[in-house]
Order: C-alpha cells, then structure tokens, then sequence
C-alpha cells in the first residue's frame, strides 16, 4: 500500500490510513506561530496530552513532506501538518453494509440507516467509508457521491483511482439516475404526481437545509404508489441533489416523511436510538458506465417499515 494519495482538489497525504481512517491535516494560525507543535495540539485537543505523547514517539506526526516532528518543532503561521486524530467514542450502529456489486472499478453497497457515508465530525468508523475499507481490506475505496447518515440505500464507491472522477462527475452532472422510496401520511386533497421546485439553501453548521426566494435549484417528482394502513408509500424522483431537498419537498407539501428529526420540527434523538428511522430509501440508481459504455442499473434490498401507530389523514398544510 503507498503511503501518498490524492483525492481530488485535497493535498496529497504524506501518511498511510491507518485501520481504514485518513489522517488529518492541521494548518497552523497566526496566533500559534512560533509556540512548540505538542503545546499547540493540545490546545486545540484538551485531554488528549498521552495520545499525543505516544504519536510523537512513534513518528506519526509529520510535515508535508513527510518529514517527522517533534512536540518541541516550533511552528509557523500556515504551515501544514500531519497525524492521525484520536478517535472518538461512537455508538456502534447495529446494522451491516450490503454489498450489492463489485468489481475492479467500483463497489455498490446497499447502506443501512444511521451510517455516514464517510467520517465527519464524531463519527468516524461508524461511516459506510471506515466500515468498508475495514471489511474488504481495500484503503483505496473512495465514494462516489453522499447519502445522508439517516437515508438507507444505494451508494456507490470507486476502487481504482484512476477513475473515480469520472464516476463523481456522473453525479455532478446530473447523468446518474436516482429513484427514492418514502413513507409518508397521506393527504386526499393532494393531486399527485407533482413536480416542487425551490431554491434551496444550507448553512455551514446549522443541521436544517431552508428555502429561500430565487431561481429554483431543486427539483422532484412525487408520486403516490400505494396507501399503507394510512400512511403512503412514495416514489421520489430527484432531478437535482441539494441537501435533505426531498425531506423538505415533502414536508413543504404538508407529508413530511415518518421518522424524520429535522423536518417540520427539529427533535433531538438520541444516537443509541434506533427504533424511528427516517423512512427514506435509495431504492434505485442507473446510469451509462463512464468507463465501458454499458448501461448498470443497481436496486436495494431493503424494506421501509410503517411504523406501529396508523396515520390519519394529514389534511390541509
């Protein structure tokens, strides 16, 4: 395994993963030059002074070119450095990751709810990306777009390197074909199918997506498949891909989707809490291989569960 990698528009890591997890790039602040490299990390890690210890004697923080350094190394504004991040402790989601296809490009994995497509914030290993690389052994998997850590679904993740960026660029392009499944009440005075469009907008930090006045940059298709005891199941036909855009298209219609902590209100909901997921599957994804030309089409094995209570009819919004 080389020890230098790539992914595109990141600088190139002068370390290895280690167990599956990428290490970490520190810049140094302006207000931090000039102090000791060990004094500067556990500033901005507190509590983590032993952890620290042990990655400076094992040579395991280093430069951008690799060269090893100190806790003594006085550090410069701007200067990049390198080391792998203590991880955090995680609730362990108790859910496996399918694997649907695989081959020497890609691998298509049928995703379980609760699991991030990759490492972001508190949660690391209890991502589809760590879990992955971890089961089949393979630091150069890499995903191909993003689900939302409470979507289940199909997710697809490139292997050779060579070209992932044709496979991302399928999904930033808009030629990737995505086909949704919901569950949701169910409104009598709501003509379906129906197309929303809106201007979505999200800001860093703040969990909920919102609209706001402006040209639509988000677009879906809703229909009706079938009533379920009160509750409906939907098929969601997204031509664009904004953050939660069909969790907000379907609470903006007055049938916000079961299970769901953010939309029309925010909940908190506990991260050992497995009992009400949000009823939202990638159920399908199709496109024209960037590579061979041959047409794939991948379908999820999962299944959306009602919840145990009938809905009523929601009404009017």
């Amino acid at each position: 395994m080389g020890t230098r990698r790539r992914h595109r528009g990141a600088p190139v890591a002068p370390l290895p993963l280690r167990d599956g997890v990428d290490p970490t790039r520190l810049v140094i602040a302006a207000e931090e030059s000039g102090r000791a490299l060990g004094d500067v990390l556990e500033a901005r890690f507190p509590g983590t002074g032993t952890y620290l210890a042990a990655e400076f004697a094992a040579g395991s923080v280093v430069s951008a070119d690799g060269a090893v350094l100190a806790a003594a190394t006085p550090v410069a504004d701007r200067m990049p450095v390198w080391l792998y991040r203590r991880l955090p402790e995680e609730v362990e989601v108790p859910f496996a990751v399918r694997v649907l296809y695989r081959d020497e490009r890609i691998v298509v994995v049928d995703k379980p709810h609760y699991l991030a497509t990759m490492p972001r914030g508190a949660r690391v290993v209890q991502s589809v990306l760590v879990r992955l690389r971890r089961e089949l052994d393979d630091p150069r998997l890499a995903p191909a777009h993003r689900l939302d850590r409470l979507t289940a679904g199909v997710l697809l993740f490139t292997v050779d390197p060579a070209v992932r960026g044709a496979y991302q660029q399928l999904f930033a392009s808009g030629r990737a074909r995505k086909e949704y499944e919901a569950l949701a009440p169910v409104r009598s005075d709501l003509e379906l199918p129906t197309v929303v469009r809106s201007r979505i907008a999200k800001t860093p930090g703040i969990m909920r997506a919102y609209e706001v006045d402006g040209e639509p940059n988000s677009e879906s298709r809703i229909e009706l498949v079938e009533t379920l005891g009160g509750y409906g199941r939907y098929r969601l036909l997204p031509r664009t891909g904004k953050t939660h855009q069909l969790r907000m298209h379907m609470c903006g219609l007055g049938i916000p989707i079961i299970g769901d902590p953010l939309y029309p209100e925010q909940r908190r909901v506990d991260d050992a809490d497995f009992s009400d997921p949000l009823r939202l599957l990638a159920r399908r994804l199709a496109f024209t291989d960037p590579v061979d030309g041959t047409e794939r089409e991948f379908v999820s094995l999962r299944a959306l569960d009602p919840p145990q209570v009938p809905a009523v009819d929601a009404g009017t919004p």
